[in-house]
């Protein structure tokens, strides 16, 4: 009896760090909707879990691109067509940008590297819900550990 209500214990707290993590990884913290002009958010991105987008950011912005991204949403769309322009797809692999399409930075002359799928899109959706509560017009800066 004693060794049943033990893993009975064992298996309530194990559901409840798993849900504690799945809080934590599907509601980001709330950020402010608006910043001053002048501040520029910085956003620590996770190269462990994304290594190829952390490589090619880095490299792109080594290479002279913008480290700050203009938040732009109603950009994203044309900035993407623009920078995509002319690449052409390769079977197995996204084109990825920088700066991103939904950055008043991105757009024709954009970085564009060829990288795996899984890689390219968990970082979009990263992105996406680490900035869903900044308001267009603020200036995020990437930084790696």
């Amino acid at each position: 009896m004693k060794k049943q209500k033990f893993i009975s214990t064992l298996i309530i707290i194990l559901l409840l760090v798993l849900v504690a993590y799945w809080f934590e990884e599907n509601n980001p913290p709330t950020a402010p909707s608006s910043t001053d002009d002048s501040e520029i958010v910085q956003l620590e991105f996770p190269a462990d879990r994304y290594p190829e987008t952390a490589e090619h950011i880095q490299e792109a912005i080594e290479s002279g691109e913008s480290a700050v991204c203009t938040i732009s949403r109603e950009d994203a769309e044309e900035n993407r067509k623009e920078s995509l322009s002319g690449v052409p797809t390769k079977k197995g692999y996204d084109r990825d940008e920088w700066p991103m399409a939904m950055c008043a930075e991105g757009g024709s002359g954009a970085d564009i590297e060829y990288i795996t799928p899984s890689d390219n899109r968990g970082a979009g959706s990263w992105v996406g819900n680490q900035l869903e509560g900044y308001a267009d017009g603020t200036r995020v800066e990437f930084m790696f550990k």
